[in-house]
């Protein structure tokens, strides 16, 4: 039986060509339970307050660079979006006098215009939000050397900085086409006309350019530029699948302004069931052996019909 066309953008696979018991399952979850989603490899944690959330996201990037020594650097893959945790971090490595001259940091993504990394000048670089919000306000004896510093402008070296150093925890928030990093569906067509790739094919992806689903690009015009969807590339460079399972920990983050009420439970579900499909990539981090979803309680809402 033929999988349904996506009702976003039928040239694409997304979330909308699952089957529809699924859809139905994850609309009808309450937050309780979503708290009892939890299992060995997956764990969903609650938090009551925003402030509470971001603290403790930016804790992991204080305990994992903690573990760093000279002889076994430790370094955290982090996202932009969110970015409240970033200023949260700076602040508790100068209150903390923690040096973080043997610790690393990986970016996980950038956009790719005109052939090439975004440029630190571009307003929407993530590398430049990253050095803004965090490293430029930590104090410089403590700041990491920038040869620890790791964006994927040059997709060979990103991954060779992958060698030799122990990721303890990949951060990520969600997209609304249910993406970390830049990890989105692919396009309808080709080898992929009938289904998307299959979970272990994904998962066989390195660090990449890929081109952007519609939704992805409606949403970051929304969050990061007022709406304006010419400004935002159709490209980007993302950290991949490969470099994902080299993290110890996948953590993912949930304040509730990212991704909609709907897909706060759709991946939880998949996850918590073993249901990996690429046209949901969050989905296919079932297979990953320690994955955390965090939650702000207030953000969860819910899936009733109510209208505007």
């Amino acid at each position: 039986m033929s999988r349904p066309l996506s009702k976003i953008a039928p040239e694409w696979w997304d979330y909308t060509t699952l089957d529809a018991e699924i859809l139905q399952d994850a609309a009808q979850l309450t937050a309780h339970d979503l708290e009892q989603l939890s299992r060995p490899g997956f764990e969903v944690k609650m938090y009551d307050s925003l402030a509470e959330l971001f603290v403790a996201e930016a804790m992991e990037y204080i305990t994992s660079w903690q573990q760093s020594t000279p002889d076994n650097p430790v370094g955290l893959c982090g996202p932009i979006g969110p970015t409240e945790q970033l200023p949260l971090v700076a602040r508790l490595v100068n209150d903390l006098n923690l040096s973080l001259k043997d610790a690393h940091f990986w970016g996980m993504d950038e956009w790719f215009l005109d052939g090439r990394a975004a440029p630190a000048e571009h307003p929407l670089s993530f590398a430049r939000a990253d050095r803004e919000l965090c490293f430029d306000l930590i104090r410089p004896e403590l700041v990491m050397p920038d040869e620890n510093l790791h964006f994927p402008a040059d997709i060979k070296t990103y991954e060779e900085s992958w060698e030799g150093v122990r990721c303890a925890v990949m951060q990520g928030g969600q997209g609304e086409v249910k993406h970390w990093a830049f990890n989105d569906p692919v396009r309808r067509e080709g080898e992929y006309s009938a289904a998307p790739p299959s979970p272990a094919q994904y998962r066989e992806l390195g660090t990449r350019v890929v081109e952007l689903h519609p939704l992805t690009l409606i949403q970051n015009a929304r969050t990061s530029g007022g709406g304006n969807i010419p400004l935002v590339p159709t490209h980007a460079i993302t950290v991949g699948p490969q470099q994902t399972w080299l993290a110890e920990k996948v953590s993912i983050w949930h304040p509730g302004h990212h991704d909609n009420p709907f897909g706060l439970r759709l991946t939880a579900l998949m996850i918590s069931k073993k249901i990996p499909d690429s046209s949901v990539p969050m989905s296919l981090l079932a297979d990953h052996p320690n994955v955390q979803f965090h939650y702000y309680r207030g953000g969860i809402g819910t899936c009733e019909t109510e209208m505007h």
